[in-house]
């Protein structure tokens, strides 16, 4: 039987160029091989005895290091105390070696070769047939990355970012499914169905750090047929974005981001935030500033409303923490009242941002004892009228005015009226944990003059209080984002 011509080309790969292939390779049960008693070596046994290989060490006790020993005493790692020799590969599906010089790594190297056995000697690529990736595990979900040794830290960063994306709890669930599958595949016939469980299924995994309890597997076989029939159910999840800096935001945050169909953003989160987000989420902008044309509140909770009666996973997010100065109070209320599952995901608010590019605590011991967060307007866009002043120009504690740039001349003016000395010490910050961050730091009665510099088109807190005395005056933009920015000109 003639094989059947291969489809011609379109002028398009199908698969773009590999550096290497990379395999999942079963090693439970199988003889591996080990030469060196490194540091290097003793963390590939490791790996290797994870896998379920059976792991056979070459080494002379005495150049054993302290780490591979250590292993040995703890494990069932056969050690043979003598160097490595040819006959050792007979029978192994792996060979490994940590080698001192060049010529040993290429007689290792030869002999694995000659034996017909996959050949790794450890960090010198020229005598590696294969190369261990970066890991992730949640065993049986593993990811494993490769630069193919030219870049490790790449991988490294990479792994990272791969880790905050993923549940801890995904490996319990990841089994669950595993033991799972063949009797969902008795009781759901192939089809809408059966794919429609298992989407449930994987968001429910990707979505919860709990991994499934004892009697989840029963509750799941009972009720597939319902799970796969139930129309779409949404959800609504309020995340804190924090001040602007993509690497405040939290794990749970990110994972939030990840899973949404829908993100409903306000204008003061940053865009290097919004690139965290999964790219076929659909992306609206709903911010409301100050003096600017806003999206009304009643439509955003519309729209929330109405994404997640569609069956939309939506993520309302706001910047820094959605609990503070944020309307979350509304938003919550209406999506209770129309049965629609609400969560919330905190964030960093900007008055601890603050703190921390000042290097300053808030509640230094020696200055304050309590701390307060006090909105800068009202919804007319003026001051308050319910704020103690007299309480606020009070010693012994910090308080710091959210939206306050365009009010701080009348800030300045009652808290002077109700008390506070003109040499109060004051910080006013823009645009906190941002490439563009601002800072101003000088007495009470120089604020109004200080908004001149900091400028209102940005967003601005004032910080109030004695443990800003020791912040330098004047306007700066902040040392640590400056050296940012010329490590990133220089890259």
């Amino acid at each position: 039987m003639r094989p059947k011509p291969l489809p011609q080309s379109d002028g398009h790969e199908r698969i773009a160029p590999l550096a290497k292939l990379p395999v999942f390779w079963n090693l439970s049960g199988k003889r591996a091989v080990i030469a060196g008693g490194s540091d290097g070596a003793a963390w590939k046994a490791e790996l290797l005895q994870a896998c379920g290989a059976k792991v056979e060490l070459y080494c002379e006790t005495g150049e054993l290091g302290e780490t591979m020993k250590a292993f040995i005493e703890r494990t069932a790692l056969t050690h043979h105390a003598h160097p490595w020799h040819c006959s050792i590969f007979a029978g192994a599906s792996l060979a490994l070696a940590d080698c001192e010089t060049d010529d040993e790594a290429r007689a290792f190297f030869c002999a694995a070769r000659a034996a017909g056995v996959p050949v790794n000697v450890i960090d010198n690529p020229a005598y590696c047939q294969f190369q261990f990736g970066s890991i992730v595990n949640r065993s049986p979900v593993i990811v494993s990355i490769s630069t193919d040794g030219a870049a490790p830290i790449v991988a490294q960063a990479i792994r990272q970012r791969i880790e905050t994306l993923l549940p801890p709890a995904l490996k319990q669930w990841a089994s669950l499914a595993q033991s799972l599958r063949e009797a969902v595949n008795r009781r759901l016939s192939p089809g809408p169905a059966r794919r429609l469980f298992w989407e449930r299924f994987v968001a429910k995994s990707l979505s919860t750090n709990e991994p499934p309890g004892e009697e989840t597997a029963d509750r799941l076989l009972n009720t597939a047929e319902q799970i796969a029939s139930l129309p779409p159910t949404g959800s609504v999840t309020l995340v804190g974005a924090g001040p602007g800096d993509a690497e405040l935001l939290t794990l749970k945050a990110m994972r939030a981001l990840q899973a949404a169909d829908v993100i409903l953003f306000d204008d003061l989160v940053s865009p290097e935030v919004l690139e965290l987000a999964r790219r076929e989420a659909k992306r609206f902008l709903v911010g409301k500033r100050g003096g600017r044309e806003s999206c009304r509140q009643d439509d955003i909770n519309d729209m929330m409303v109405r994404f997640a009666k569609a069956g939309k996973r939506v993520v309302r997010l706001k910047s820094g923490d959605p609990m503070i100065f944020g309307r979350a109070g509304e938003e919550i209320a209406r999506l209770q009242s129309e049965g629609i599952a609400v969560d919330v995901v905190p964030g960093i608010t900007a008055a601890s941002a603050m703190a921390a590019s000042l290097k300053t605590s808030l509640t230094n011991r020696d200055h304050a004892q309590q701390v307060r967060f006090v909105t800068g307007h009202s919804r007319n866009y003026e001051l308050p009228r319910t704020v103690d002043w007299a309480s606020l120009a009070s010693a012994n504690q910090t308080s710091i005015f959210y939206m306050g740039g365009r009010m701080a001349g009348q800030i300045e003016q009652r808290l002077r009226e109700n008390g506070m000395t003109p040499d109060t010490p004051v910080v006013v910050m823009s645009s906190v944990s941002r490439p563009q961050e601002q800072r101003w730091a000088g007495p009470l009665g120089s604020l109004p003059d200080a908004m001149g510099t900091i400028g209102v088109d940005e967003p601005v807190l004032i910080g109030v209080g004695a443990v800003f005395g020791t912040v330098s005056g004047g306007c700066v933009l902040s040392d640590e984002i400056g050296r940012q920015e010329q490590v990133s000109r220089m890259i």
